[in-house]
This record gives C-alpha cells, structure tokens and sequence, in this order.
C-alpha cells in the first residue's frame, strides 16, 4: 500500500508541475501577443478553449493575469465583445525583475539636483538619452544592413535579440507598420519619467530614418508600448498625410519573440 501511494503521490505532483508549465505558456503567451482571448491561446498553444479557460481561471486567481473588455473600433457586431486577458503587474513582474523604486529615486535626484522644473526636467532627458545611445548603436548595424522595407521588422528583431519581445504589425489603412514591445521593466518609473519613453521613440527614429509615433504605452496603462512607422513617401506621390491605425485594427506580419528575460527600454 505504501507503494501505491508513493506512486499516486508521485503522478499528483507530475502532474501538478505538467499544469504549472501550461500555465506559464499561457501567461508567456500573453506577454509576448499583448491581450489575448481565451480562443486566440487556445489556437496559438494548441489547448482546447475549455482547458486555457480553466488555466486563465487559476492565473486570475493568483493575480498574475486580469480579464478585459476588448476594444472594439468601427462597427460592432451583435453581443457583447469577447473578453481578453492582459497580465497584471505581478504578472509582467513574473518575468524579471524590476527595480521601480530605485529607478524613480535615482531620476528624482538627478532632476533635483538640477534644480527641478524645466532644468530638471532637461537632466532626466538628458539621462533617458544617454540611458538609450549604447543600445542604439548596437542596432544600427542590423538596421542598416536591412532592406528599407525590412528596416522595422529587423529592429524588432534586434530588441527580442535582447529579450524585449517585439513584433511588427500591418496597419490597415495607411501607409505604414506598427512595432509593438510587450515588455517594460521601467513601466511604473516611466508613468512619472515620460522621458524614458520620448527618449526611445527618439532613437526609433534615428534608426528608421522617419518621424514615429507613439500610440500606446504600457506605463499609460495600455497593453502593449505600440509605435507607428510610416513607409517613405513615393518618390514621385504628391504630400500626404498618413493617418495611423490604431493598435486594436492590425494584423500580425512579424514576430520576434524574445528568448530571454527583459522588457523593452521604456
């Protein structure tokens, strides 16, 4: 009898750690898509609907993931709209470590001792700046190296390279891409410091060659930090102005999922 019940007990606990491990492909799932229903993980991960929901079920309870009303732009269909799930702060903090206290304090001191208001202000740029430029030259190469329509695509690549789990996006509706990060190690320290996030935008630029724009940010409280980079005006096309999609309208065209820990720079 006692054998018996070691070996009950020994395929409890395998299958406990069995469960664990869908689990964390679940929520990993979700960091590296952004919000997500309980059919786009079934499909992505191969599980029935039934079984994500009885993991997204456990997940909730241990505050590592949050239901949410899905957007829904343009017309809507009849019912209500399918709820997705986004990992909660604890969630995301699952992940790596994040040293928010410290990285506020250390900025606050730096725009203190500048003298604080707009010299202040100037100090934290300079240091969110600063904070980007190493990384920025590191990309530039496998940027450059790129084809002008691969050139988004490739920086996605370079930041999961660093485990910041980037993809790239089709925007449908205008001329241009979307390059989407679902990490942020500093996303509490940048709801205070907006400069970490101008800072990086700054460097997308430089590395593009076109103004971005910002869409979303998780330390605004979205899902998933989205930028939008437009194509390069036609040689020949009249001006135009480029409207981008939002976030919610677009379609997946390229993942670089991220191997390693680690969240993008702001």
């Amino acid at each position: 009898m006692k054998y018996v019940g070691g070996a009950a007990q020994g395929a409890a606990e395998e299958q406990t750690t069995g469960e664990r491990r869908t689990r964390n492909r679940v929520a990993r799932s979700i960091l590296d898509h952004g919000p997500s229903t309980a059919a786009d993980l079934a499909q992505r991960l191969g599980l029935t609907q039934a079984a994500v929901r009885r993991h997204l079920d456990a997940l909730a309870a241990e505050n590592v993931v949050e239901p949410r009303d899905q957007r829904v732009y343009g017309h809507r269909g009849r019912g209500r709209p399918a709820k997705v799930f986004a990992l909660t702060d604890c969630g995301r903090d699952a992940f790596d470590q994040a040293y928010d206290v410290l990285a506020a304090d250390a900025l606050r001191w730096i725009a203190e001792s500048a003298g604080g208001g707009q010299d202040g202000q100037a100090a934290v740029s300079a240091f969110a700046r600063a904070r980007v430029a190493g990384q920025a030259e590191r990309y530039r190469a496998i940027v450059d190296a790129a084809a002008p329509e691969d050139r988004t695509r490739a920086l996605a690549r370079a930041l999961s390279a660093d485990g910041y789990a980037a993809t790239t996006r089709s925007a449908p509706g205008s001329a241009g891409e979307q390059l989407c990060q679902h990490h942020c190690p500093v996303a509490h320290t940048a709801e205070q410091f907006p400069e970490l996030c101008e800072a990086e935008a700054e460097v997308f630029s430089r590395l593009l060659g076109t103004h971005v724009q910002r869409l979303a940010t998780i330390a605004h409280g979205d899902g998933v930090c989205t930028t939008f980079v437009p194509q390069a005006p036609h040689p020949t096309g009249p001006d135009q102005t480029v409207r981008p999609a939002r976030p919610d309208q677009t379609q997946t065209t390229d993942q670089a999922s991220a191997s390693t820990s680690g969240r993008n720079p702001a």
